[in-house]
């Protein structure tokens, strides 16, 4: 799942929100004919049902031309996501596998609550992010901050760790967060839409430590999973749901968290953290290549000199 082993589990139906995926062995011990492998979309107003056929070569009929009904609701989705658990002896070198990073006795030293809103600016169809809606500046973030002009383009810290019950006022503007280099973070996607969303973190790994319905408060993390959830790129959040997260920011540079719902992503429900080396060394982060174009408030300044060593 997403580059991480799993306990290996059998389904019959897996659901794949936008943005994941899974690697499936399928056990050929079913009577030798064709099999129907169908894939179709849930929680949309009309459902769309695509078809694969599994033959065997020595298979002696045609498959069923009654196809089963996908399941119904997504509470069936919500318990799935619960069976999903990192295989603790898999993969790396030995001794060190998957499970030796012991995730669920590290000291949380910041929490970040991102809700999700859908409101219209000036007659137009915005998605924020606490009130934010991501516009891109014309010159590009991570050039600005090497060069020193990063005030010049935006601003850190724009919009609140925890944000209001209710978000009245959308604004438009780049949302950068600064974070602490491996500082060891949790963060919260709360959705307060009826749809489902789904967010995806660049450059890192995450532990998806929970899944529920509801509002997020601190009591819920005595049922976040401590020991053997999935590190995976992206995770769902059901309607008027949350979902919790741990990872350690120990990747410099700077990193898009967005919405993988494409018009959602499009129209501002993204943002960027701004991870940088405190040792300015070169086994933090590389300098900026030699022949990068450059453009907007950095065009004609000269170029700085090497920022890490």
């Amino acid at each position: 799942m997403e580059g991480s082993h799993t306990v290996q589990n059998d389904y019959e139906s897996l659901d794949v929100h936008v943005g994941q995926c899974f690697a499936v062995l399928v056990t050929a011990d079913q009577e030798p004919k064709d099999y129907f492998v169908v894939a179709s979309t849930r929680f949309t107003k009309r459902e769309v049902t695509a078809t694969g056929v599994i033959r065997y070569t020595n298979g002696k009929g045609a498959p069923s031309p009654k196809l089963p009904p996908p399941p119904v609701g997504w509470a069936w989705s919500l318990n799935q996501f619960r069976t999903f658990r990192w295989n603790l002896t898999a993969s790396a070198a030995r001794p060190n596998p998957q499970g030796s990073y012991k995730y669920g006795s590290v000291n949380i030293t910041r929490t970040i609550k991102l809700a999700n809103t859908a409101q219209k600016v000036d007659g137009k169809l915005r998605y924020a992010i606490n009130g934010a809606s991501y516009v891109e500046p014309t010159t590009p973030l991570k050039l600005a901050e090497y060069y020193g002009v990063a005030d010049k383009v935006f601003k850190y810290d724009t919009i609140p760790d925890d944000p209001p019950a209710e978000i009245t006022k959308v604004t438009m503007e780049p949302v950068v967060l600064n974070l602490t280099h491996r500082n060891f973070m949790e963060i919260i996607f709360e959705n307060r839409e009826t749809a489902i969303q789904s967010y995806h973190l660049c450059g890192y790994a995450f532990f998806a430590v929970a899944v529920e319905t509801g509002q997020w408060s601190p009591e819920k993390r005595k049922n976040y999973n401590l020991l053997d959830a999935v590190s995976r790129h992206t995770i769902q959040v059901f309607p008027k749901s949350w979902a919790a997260i741990l990872l350690s920011f120990d990747n410099c540079g700077m990193w898009n968290i967005r919405s993988e719902v494409w018009d959602r992503h499009y129209l501002g429900q993204q943002l960027y953290v701004s991870v940088v080396s405190p040792n300015k060394s070169l086994r933090d982060e590389y300098n900026m290549p030699e022949d990068t174009l450059v453009c907007g408030v950095v065009e004609s300044m000269p170029r700085p000199p090497p920022a890490y060593t």
